[in-house]
């Protein structure tokens, strides 16, 4: 089973294998709906209908559509970083260039393929999470957790420094290859893979 948002984002977090599923399948038709109308028509009413679960279990989880929608930005975090772990242990020890594809690729990957997260992604496309902790910091405090034992690097300030001004680099880029085109501009992606090792390699190297 995947695991559930982190407990903060909900009203109450699920205790027993339903009530987990129900939560899964609640996260699961908000996000399809994301796609199909938009964060702005989208409404608690239609998600508990299309999960096919009474108003009251969506209630009993969220509060409202923008903490749902922070739940599944938080989501798609949790799944992100186990495909880019994945991802690590195929390469089986390649260096950060190796690791920084992996970073790029699965965001890519999940940009193209993952039911709503061209909307939410981690949350920067809408004003999710506590105003306080801001979506990119919370990937680049995630990748600090999951690299730095990969890099034999400390996880101190300068590491979380370090990814952080690359996820808000990469982020911004591969936002504007996607406006680009559908699927992403290849040469916009191209250009900001280059730009990351370039900068990487100044830091890491």
């Amino acid at each position: 089973m995947k695991p559930v948002p982190h407990a903060t984002s909900l009203r109450r977090a699920p205790v027993q294998r339903r009530s987990a599923e129900r939560l899964t399948r609640i996260l699961d038709a908000c996000a399809d709906l994301l796609d199909e109308v938009g964060y702005d028509a989208l409404s608690t009413r239609a998600v508990a209908q299309r999960a096919g679960v009474p108003i009251g279990s969506v209630y009993r989880f969220f509060g409202n559509k923008r903490a749902m929608a922070d739940a599944l930005a938080q989501r798609n975090l949790e799944r992100y970083a186990e495909r880019v772990t994945e991802r690590l242990l195929e390469t089986n020890g390649g260096g950060w260039r190796a690791a920084m594809d992996a970073v790029l690729d699965e965001y890519l990957a999940m940009k193209r393929t993952a039911p709503g997260f061209s909307l939410v992604d981690f949350g920067n496309q809408i004003p999710v999470g506590s105003g306080t902790v801001q979506p990119n910091t919370r990937v680049a405090d995630r990748l600090t957790e999951l690299l730095s034992g990969y890099l034999d690097r400390t996880p101190d300030e300068d590491l979380r420094r370090t990814f952080l001004i690359a996820v808000e680099t990469a982020d911004t880029l591969v936002h504007l290859a996607f406006r680009v085109a559908p699927e992403g501009d290849e040469r916009i992606i191209e250009e900001a893979r280059e730009l990351l090792r370039a900068y990487l390699a100044r830091v890491l190297d």
